[in-house]
């Protein structure tokens, strides 16, 4: 910043102020620390997400592992199992999501922020980059755990890479989904009936038992549904047994693993921005 120099002296200029892509990251980031704030405030909640993860592994690995055939009959369930966990995690964090823009909603949070000075975008931009925060959070804290009963990563460090930011990029799809819901939706208590989606999206899927194993008119379903190629590709980066299949889609998941979030997040992020604009209408 430079002064103009006048007869009278020298007179400071006045700031030029930011850009409007400056606001719109810095709204973004002061709405995203409201959001991990309450976590900080209400411990019960960032204890139930990332407590339930730990729970269902020791549940399906313990419980069940030993009754669960892995494909072609060789590797260890739990290792089979693992993958899957990573992506049921990911998938139910919709719910997480959905419940948390339903709640703003309700208690009139988003009119709120509506009608101060800030970026349109950054209140769903703010719960989308909270919302992957947390996911990173539950994949470190599943890892942990997965590799304390014995599970390992045996396909390198960059194949094992790869395989969590499928997983985030999964997790980031399936955000919009959850804004979306929640802005449609019209109550916190109508929300909780969103698991009734969210559990066939998880169970009729390569999570716990590859399609192979399930009847018929149902592998085609488990095979083509956008978790199961998480999974599997997640298995194959990860070089644990399960992955493939006879499929087209089994055998090229990974490709698939990075399509389907795609086209999740084409379609429902513009819904998601049309019906956040419709909300003053």
């Amino acid at each position: 910043m430079s002064d103009i120099t006048t007869t009278g002296g020298t007179v400071p200029m006045a700031p030029v102020p930011h850009g409007r892509a400056y606001w719109a990251v810095a709204d973004t980031l002061n709405v995203t620390r409201r959001y991990l704030t309450h976590f900080r405030r209400q411990p019960i909640n960032i204890a139930w997400q990332l407590g339930f993860p730990i729970i269902s592994v020791l549940l399906y690995g313990f419980v069940f592992g030993e009754a669960m055939k892995v494909p072609g009959g060789e590797g260890d369930y739990k290792d089979f199992l693992m993958p899957g966990m990573f992506v049921m995690t990911m998938a139910f964090g919709f719910m997480n999501t959905a419940m948390g823009v339903v709640t703003d909603a309700s208690k009139g949070v988003i009119d709120r922020f509506r009608s101060m000075p800030m970026a349109p975008s950054a209140v769903s931009a703010g719960r989308g980059l909270s919302d992957l925060v947390v996911a990173c959070a539950e994949l470190t804290i599943l890892a942990l755990t997965a590799v304390a009963i014995g599970w390992r990563p045996d396909n390198g460090v960059l194949n094992a890479v790869a395989a969590f930011a499928l997983l985030l990029l999964l997790r980031f799809s399936l955000i919009w989904v959850g804004v979306w819901l929640g802005l449609v939706v019209p109550s916190p208590e109508a929300a909780g009936g969103l698991y009734a989606v969210a559990f066939p999206l998880t169970m009729i899927s390569s999570v716990f038992v590859a399609p192979s194993l399930m009847p018929d008119w149902l592998a085609p379903i488990a095979a083509w549904n956008p978790v199961s190629s998480t999974g599997t590709a997640a298995r194959e980066l990860f070089g644990n047994p399960g992955a493939g299949g006879s499929s087209w889609v089994e055998q090229n998941a990974v490709l698939m693993g990075v399509v389907w979030p795609l086209v999740v997040t084409a379609v429902f992020l513009p819904l998601a921005v049309r019906r956040f604009k419709r909300l003053s209408r």
